[in-house]
């Protein structure tokens, strides 16, 4: 299952994912090593705690009569334990207003998963399709359909002059790659040439690890230089930190955190202008980035003002770009960049989109999926 995203008011022309806000994962209790740690790199091997985990959509009726939109998303902590967020309006990055949320928790007992919080309560069945939405004191608001979006610049071909990293074939302008069984790329690798000012896509995917936390949920980076890291991390439903998916690693968070859930192909659209150096070896700009994570920018020309976490310290001299190796097994696919020489305008996804406002089809089923940046929002049934 799968949804295209952009930034809309409505789900439509849904763009990415966005701020996901969610309460912090508890942690899973008295679990040995191996279970925390194991990870899901394809749905057919997930459990069942996978099909309720996601994102529900749709228009219900409030207890005043008006209709509006709500938007639901669902986080496994393992063990039938989920951690929630319900969205007055519309998703993050899709119709929220990134101001009111409420948290829920809960797990699943039987065949129903039942969250609850102090405004809602959540209860989804064991197909995980649909989500119904009461307020805490039981009045039926409605029914939420789960949706999956896919990001707008996912499959984005490489423009003219591009060089490609990795397309499928032989990566020849890696250093150190290696491909799983089903032709993916595995991290750790680089780039074989220094960098300076660039325009990078990446399409990437963190494993399922319901009971993992934190650093240990699907762990990688985008390291510039080897000394600005663009965090990846399996940050679906979290506060959007500096540590955590699209932040500068503890640096600078992410303006909105438009983290998919794991499993699900994301993209990186990475605009990069190096620091400036007098010829005395003084700084003196410092480094610039825009980032789009899943089409939505979540760094809009960010100073970066130091190198970040672990990465070497700055200097005049470029490096290459290094896909971290954290463990984990985050996999990659269509890595292009184009090399520049000189700063340039970086223009947004967006430009040229559709209205910010549109409607959903009347009647989509089940499971849904929306593409931007059209405003002929197109819904089908999808499965894994």
């Amino acid at each position: 299952m799968s949804v295209t995203v952009r930034p809309i008011v409505v789900p439509c022309g849904l763009i990415l994912f966005s701020l996901l806000a969610v309460v912090p994962r508890s942690l899973p209790g008295q679990q040995p090593e191996r279970k925390r740690d194991q990870a899901v790199t394809s749905p057919e091997e997930a459990d069942s705690d996978f099909r309720i985990q996601g994102e529900y959509l749709d228009q219900v009726r409030l207890p005043d009569g008006r209709l509006a939109y709500m938007g639901l998303q669902v986080i496994a902590l393992g063990d039938g334990r989920f951690d929630g967020m319900v969205y007055p309006g519309g998703l993050p990055g899709a119709g929220w207003n990134r101001s009111h949320k409420s948290a829920v928790q809960g797990e699943t007992a039987g065949s129903l998963t039942e969250l609850q919080g102090d405004e809602y309560l959540v209860s989804i069945d064991s197909a995980g399709d649909s989500a119904q939405l009461h307020t805490v004191g039981g009045e039926r608001l409605g029914a939420l359909g789960k949706i999956h979006r896919i990001s707008p610049t996912q499959g984005l071909a490489p423009p003219p002059g591009a060089i490609v990293l990795f397309d499928g074939s032989q990566p020849t302008q890696l250093d150190g790659a290696k491909l799983t069984t089903d032709g993916l790329l595995m991290v750790g690798c680089a780039t074989k040439f220094p960098v300076q000012d660039f325009r990078l896509h990446l399409e990437f995917r963190t494993p399922y690890m319901p009971c993992a936390l934190g650093q240990r949920r699907g762990n990688s980076g985008v390291y510039i230089q080897q000394r600005y890291e663009v965090q990846i991390l399996d940050s679906f439903g979290l506060e959007g930190l500096h540590n955590e998916c699209g932040g500068l690693y503890r640096q600078t968070p992410p303006d909105l955190n438009m983290c998919l859930p794991p499993l699900s192909w994301q993209t990186y659209d990475i605009h990069f202008t190096a620091p400036r150096w007098d010829a005395a070896g003084n700084k003196r700009h410092n480094a610039r980035l825009t980032v789009y994570l899943n089409g939505e920018a979540i760094h809009d020309n960010r100073e970066v003002t130091a190198k970040t976490g672990a990465g070497k310290p700055e200097g005049p001299q470029p490096l290459p770009i290094v896909f971290q190796n954290h463990s984990d097994p985050v996999h990659f696919r269509n890595l292009w960049i184009v090399l520049r020489d000189a700063p340039a305008t970086v223009p947004s996804p967006a430009a040229g989109a559709a209205p910010s406002v549109c409607q959903p089809l009347p009647d989509c089923g089940p499971t849904r999926q929306w593409r931007a940046p059209v405003c002929r929002p197109r819904c089908r049934l999808l499965r894994w």
